[in-house]
C-alpha cells in the first residue's frame, strides 16, 4: 500500500491552475480592505500616489495574504490528503516539494515589492510573513491554538495591512499614533471574527486535536467571547473619537454597534448554525466601522503631511 507521504510526493505533472488555487483569492479581501482604510486614514489624497496604492493593494492581498495561504496548504498537506484530497498539493496537481518552493519564492517576492515602498512597509511585511509562517509551520504552528492563531491572523490581516496602507501614502514613513492605535484596536476585534470562522470546523478540530476556541470552550461560550472581543475595541474607538472631537463619526460607529448587538442576540440563539449568517451581517458592520474610523482620524492635527 502506498503511504500518505509517497502519495503526496508522487511525480505528476504541474497544473498551473493549482498554483493559482493555492493563493486562494477569496481570502484577499480583508487585508485589502484594511489597506484601503490605512490609505484613507493617512489624510493624503489617493491621486497623489496612484501607482503606490496599486502596488500596496497587490502586496496586501495577492502577495502577503497569498503567501500565507500557500504556506498553510503546504504544512496542512497530510491532513488535506485525508479531508480534502482534491486540494492542489495532495491531488498531485502541485507535485513533490513544489508547494514548499512556491511558498518560499512567493515570500521573497513579497519582500522585494515591499522594499520599494519604504522602510515601514518593508518591516511590516517582514512581520506579516513571520506570523504567516509561524501560524502554519512547526515548531510554532500557532493555528493549533485558537488564542495565538487568531491573534496572528487578526494582526496580519487587519493591523499590519492598515499600517501598510497609511505608510505607503506617507512615502514609507511611520504613521501617526492615532492611526497605529486604531489599527491595533481593530486587530484585537478581528480575533473574535476569527473565532466565528472556526465554527465551521469544530468536529474536525476536535478529532485532529486542533485547539480552536470553539473546540476549547464549546459553541455557546465561544460565541459569547467572540461578541465581547469584537465589541470592546469598538467601544474604545468610540471613546477615542469623542475625545478627538469627532462626535459625528463616533455616533456612526455607535449605530453600527447597536445593529451588531441585534445581530449578536440572534447569533447566540444558535451560534453554530448562525455563524455564517453573522459573518455576512455583523462582520460587515464591523468592517464598515473601520472605514468610518479611518475617515475620522484623517482630519486630526498631525495626521498626514
Amino acid at each position: 500500500m502506498q503511504s500518505p507521504e509517497s502519495a503526496l510526493t508522487r511525480p505528476t505533472r504541474l497544473d498551473p491552475r493549482g498554483l493559482l488555487q493555492l493563493l486562494k483569492p477569496i481570502t484577499w479581501f480583508p487585508p485589502m480592505w484594511a489597506f484601503g482604510c490605512g490609505v484613507v486614514s493617512s489624510g493624503m489624497s489617493p491621486a497623489q500616489m496612484p501607482w503606490a496604492i496599486v502596488a500596496g493593494v497587490i502586496l496586501a492581498g495577492p502577495m502577503v495574504c497569498g503567501a500565507s495561504q500557500i504556506v498553510n496548504d503546504w504544512f496542512d498537506r497530510h491532513v488535506d490528503a485525508i479531508n480534502e484530497p482534491e486540494r492542489p498539493i495532495p491531488s498531485g496537481r502541485v507535485p513533490g516539494r513544489i508547494g514548499l518552493y512556491y511558498a518560499i519564492i512567493w515570500s521573497l517576492l513579497c519582500l522585494l515589492l515591499a522594499a520599494t515602498l519604504g522602510a515601514v512597509v518593508f518591516w511590516a511585511t517582514v512581520l506579516g510573513l513571520v506570523l504567516a509562517w509561524a501560524y502554519s509551520a512547526p515548531p510554532a504552528r500557532l493555528k493549533l491554538n485558537g488564542w495565538w492563531g487568531n491573534a496572528a491572523v487578526g494582526f496580519s490581516y487587519e493591523g499590519l495591512a492598515w499600517v501598510t496602507g497609511a505608510a505607503v501614502m506617507l512615502g514609507g514613513a511611520m504613521p501617526a499614533n492615532e492611526i497605529l492605535i486604531l489599527a491595533v484596536l481593530y486587530s484585537l476585534g478581528a480575533h473574535g471574527i476569527m473565532t466565528l470562522n472556526d465554527f465551521k470546523a469544530i468536529e474536525g478540530d476536535l478529532q485532529l486535536g486542533v485547539r480552536s476556541i470553539p473546540a476549547q470552550l464549546g459553541p455557546d461560550r465561544a460565541a459569547r467571547l467572540a461578541c465581547v472581543v469584537m465589541l470592546v475595541p469598538q467601544v474604545v474607538v468610540v471613546l477615542l473619537l469623542l475625545s478627538w472631537d469627532k462626535g459625528g463619526f463616533a455616533a456612526a460607529i455607535g449605530v453600527g454597534m447597536l445593529l451588531q448587538l441585534w445581530a449578536m442576540r440572534r447569533l447566540l440563539t444558535d451560534p453554530k448554525g448562525l455563524a455564517p449568517w453573522y459573518n455576512g451581517t455583523g462582520v460587515t458592520l464591523y468592517v464598515l466601522g473601520m472605514l468610518v474610523a479611518a475617515f475620522a482620524v484623517r482630519g486630526l492635527p498631525g495626521v498626514g503631511a
